[in-house]
């Protein structure tokens, strides 16, 4: 990866929600489609998709595959387009990586195993096999609250020495954990944050970009916050964090992407807010505060 690619990983990106269609039963490819061409003319300067927020962990590998393709062919190169392609399993992280990069995507999202919990030796070799098997720009993803898993300093210094490895995605909302990485993984190397409650201050301090949840809903504002921290404007990416704060709140009231499928849901009818089991409709008060939410929104920020 040249050094221009590198850096276009990163400013606002947003960590896609997969519309369904059917009471959850399928992919709504068009819902999907027109809510990255939104994303795009709005300003948004990533996306990624099937992590989390998109329910990665309940779609095929055929339905990942192709809402990777239907966002790749909505954004038409305009942004880069990374790929959630992590596993606990190395062989299954391997080989999703592989089908991202032969479907074109920019880069790939590897989180840190769950459930079977590696040691930091193991984490290393996970990391490192999936590297060394695929080239396809990697950035790790740090979200211990879901995996249960650290990657410390000294790992994530290992890790950021092999070729492909180009960057750290943190979930955790700890700016502590910013230095620690910057110095541990030397320069040139993406820090990214996962938070939006940190956002500005991330930036602040020295980030590169957020993968945010809440651009799903104001993707202009999440990339005016951005770029004004790029600039050295941080009194005004301040300023659009302390707008979105009541949404970003609304939204961690219960699991993602429960709050924000029903907030897209209501800003934009053509997204429904169906979600696959284990996950449900959020509670009446949930629908209460995000509504509540939505309305302090200037009406500029969001676009219909």
């Amino acid at each position: 990866m040249t050094g221009a690619q590198s850096r276009r990983l990163g400013g606002a990106l947003t960590a896609l929600v997969t519309p369904f269609a059917a009471g959850g039963t399928r992919l709504d490819e068009r819902a999907l489609g027109d809510l990255v061409a939104w994303q795009v003319g709005q300003g948004t300067e990533g996306l990624v998709v099937g992590g989390p927020t998109g329910e990665g962990p309940t779609l095929t590998e055929q339905e990942r595959d192709r809402a990777l393709r239907v966002v790749l062919e909505a954004a038409g190169g305009r942004v880069p387009v990374i790929a959630a392609a992590g596993s606990n399993c190395t062989r299954t992280a391997i080989g999703l990586t592989r089908a991202a990069a032969l479907a074109g995507a920019d880069a790939a999202l590897m989180v840190t195993p769950s459930y079977n919990r590696p040691m930091q030796e193991g984490l290393y070799r996970h990391c490192a096999a999936i590297a060394g098997a695929v080239a396809l720009p990697l950035l790790l993803h740090a979200d211990p609250a879901r995996t249960g898993i650290e990657c410390r300093p000294e790992t994530l210094a290992r890790l950021a020495a092999l070729p492909g490895i180009v960057g750290l995605v943190d979930a955790t909302g700890d700016l502590a954990r910013l230095g620690l990485a910057e110095q541990a993984a030397g320069p040139g190397f993406r820090l990214l944050s996962g938070d939006d409650a940190t956002a500005a201050a991330h930036a602040a301090m020295g980030g590169q970009g957020c993968v945010s949840v809440v651009a799903n809903l104001a993707p202009g504002p999440c990339a005016a916050l951005q770029r004004a921290a790029r600039a050295g404007d941080h009194a005004g990416a301040r300023a659009i964090q302390a707008r979105l704060r009541p949404l970003v709140a609304a939204l961690a009231r219960e699991s993602d992407p429960g709050p924000v499928k029903l907030a897209l849901a209501l800003l934009r009818p053509g997204c429904a807010p169906d979600l696959r089991l284990p996950l449900v409709r959020p509670r009446p008060e949930t629908e209460a505060a995000i509504a509540a939410a939505l309305a302090l929104l200037d009406p500029r920020a969001v676009a219909a």
